[in-house]
């Protein structure tokens, strides 16, 4: 690994990038005549850095949503999501979906893939009905990395209104994290959107967060991949793997596409 790229992406300006994202949800609140804001708050560093800087600016004004699935989220988990609730001191509230999943597999045929994605979509329901309920916006809490892979439930987490860090890298996500001063628990722990029991990200991805973010960087730089793994000194296989989510993801970062009529 080339550890000149790894510090390339990591050395910014974490106060000015801080100050950026703050006016950024102050100025969409005001733009959008909305009364507040809420999003799903996991025990993960996403979530957790979102946490702390909603309660930077809009702290009575955020609600926290903390929807564990008890067959599958780690109890040490939620008690993560209610530290950092405590810790911002945003509203906040737990809803166990374990029931509302269980009602939908009353009638669907189970497959357990496809029920984690159900489970993302579950929480994403609840956070509009919260929005709609309160004239709230939704905030997503997507990464650069995991959104130019593609590693998020189209219209599950990747639908929101606001992605305030959705220019980070999660590398940067680590470094802005302790410039909140998020504990080193929260840092440090592997992520992972638990959709099933056991699930961690790198080890669905099949790549670690530093090669991740060292080959996206390369890509966006217009390197081939032949150049990226030169480059960053990652095996071409891991290249090769995370420019094919690139490609096969493309259709979630879009709007529904439909054909071009010309002869009408």
């Amino acid at each position: 690994m080339n550890s000149e790229i790894l510090d390339k992406i990591t050395r910014i300006d974490y106060q000015a990038v801080t100050r950026s994202i703050e006016k950024f949800l102050l100025d969409a609140v005001e733009e959008n005549h909305s009364d507040g804001i809420v999003f799903g708050l996991s025990g993960g560093i996403d979530s957790a850095v979102i946490a702390h800087l909603c309660s930077r600016v809009i702290k009575e004004d955020t609600l926290a949503v903390i929807m564990p699935d008890t067959d599958i989220t780690p109890a040490t988990e939620t008690a993560d999501a209610l530290k950092i609730a405590r810790q911002t001191g945003i509203n906040h509230k737990t809803l166990d979906i374990k029931p509302i999943v269980n009602q939908y597999l009353r009638h669907l045929e189970p497959d357990p893939k496809t029920v984690g994605n159900l489970r993302a979509r579950i929480r994403t329901t609840i956070l509009y009905y919260y929005a709609n309920a309160k004239n709230y916006l939704v905030l997503g809490s997507s990464d650069k990395s995991e959104y130019l892979i593609g590693y998020f439930t189209k219209f599950g987490d990747g639908a929101s209104d606001l992605t305030p860090i959705i220019s980070l890298y999660k590398l940067q996500v680590r470094e802005i994290a302790k410039f909140l001063k998020i504990p080193q628990s929260i840092i440090s722990k592997k992520s992972s959107p638990h959709l099933w029991k056991g699930h961690t990200a790198e080890a669905e991805i099949g790549a670690t967060y530093e090669e991740i973010d060292a080959i996206l960087y390369c890509f966006e730089k217009n390197m081939s991949i032949d150049q990226t793994a030169k480059t960053t000194g990652i095996d071409k296989n891991i290249v090769q793997k995370i420019h094919l989510a690139c490609v096969q993801s493309h259709h979630k970062r879009v709007a529904p596409l439909g054909p071009e009529l010309t002869d009408l």
